[in-house]
């Protein structure tokens, strides 16, 4: 691990370091910090947007361990160890469910297989998603993910890092024609606004990692092609099967009540029919 963790380019920026800086975490570098406080200041609803596509996972996650029979998750793009990981959650509500987690930072890599190293349901690799057959034939794909029965593709705030030149539709064909039938896909995904803090945080994306792109609510849709969308359909992520407060679900349209930041990161679930 320690190799690996000194491979780590400290002098940039890495989404998923400043991702896990918003989260409040503390596994991201001075570089990262001050991009995260760049949002913070200039944006400070990117918090909040962090913390609700988190929930919005963890949701997702719970939903399909419980109510789908899937057993087998592929988190694309997953990210550094949080409270309620991917495996934590469905593990906790499906025994036996096994994860494989995608990434391209080696601090992910390093620190994912700490957490890993006792569970053998679960494991993590880097690569890139835009690298799609070299995550297929991963050994540790193979070894957990039997492609013959249904999967469930974790998309969590990756997509929007994924430029158009780059095919991000592509990208999901591909994992569609991988699985079979009554596999699910999960998807969060920054929302164009048409408002300043729309195009300011696209912006600073650009500016930072050369990529970075806002989608409206159709274009996000359309990142689904041969995928049923299922209810709510593509909603603000605190909306998405949000959780009973007191006993009491919320009413009105999937925007009401929500601050603009609240609005500008939607998720979807879709089942391949």
């Amino acid at each position: 691990m320690a190799d690996e963790i000194h491979a780590v380019d400290q002098s940039t920026p890495s989404i998923a370091r400043v991702y896990d800086y918003l989260l409040g975490g503390k596994d991201n570098y001075a570089v990262d910090r001050a991009i995260g406080d760049r949002f913070k200041d200039d944006m400070p609803g990117s918090v909040a947007i962090a913390h609700s596509n988190r929930a919005a996972l963890v949701r997702a996650v719970r939903d399909i361990a419980l109510n789908t029979g899937i057993r087998q998750f592929l988190d694309l793009g997953s990210g550094l160890p949080t409270a309620d990981n991917v495996h934590q959650v469905a593990q906790r509500n499906a025994p036996g469910s096994r994860v494989v987690y995608v990434d391209n930072d080696p601090i992910v890599l390093a620190h994912g297989r700490a957490l890993l190293e006792e569970n053998e349901d679960t494991c993590v690799i880097r690569a890139d998603l835009r690298d799609p057959r070299r995550i297929r034939e991963h050994p540790g794909t193979t070894r957990l993910i039997d492609f013959d029965r249904p999967v469930a593709v974790i998309l969590s705030a990756i997509l929007h890092h994924v430029n158009d030149e780059e095919d991000p539709v592509g990208l999901v064909e591909y994992w569609r024609d991988q699985v079979p039938s009554g596999s699910h896909f999960f998807v969060s995904h920054f929302r164009s606004g048409n408002n300043p803090e729309t195009a300011e945080a696209e912006a600073v994306l650009q500016k930072t990692f050369g990529r970075g792109r806002w989608r409206t609510d159709e274009e996000i849709a359309g990142l689904l092609p041969g995928l049923e969308v299922l209810e709510p359909g593509v909603v603000p992520t605190a909306a998405w099967r949000p959780d009973e407060v007191a006993g009491v679900p919320r009413i009105g349209p999937p925007d009401a009540g929500l601050s603009v930041w609240e609005r500008l990161i939607v998720a979807a679930m879709a089942r391949k029919p």
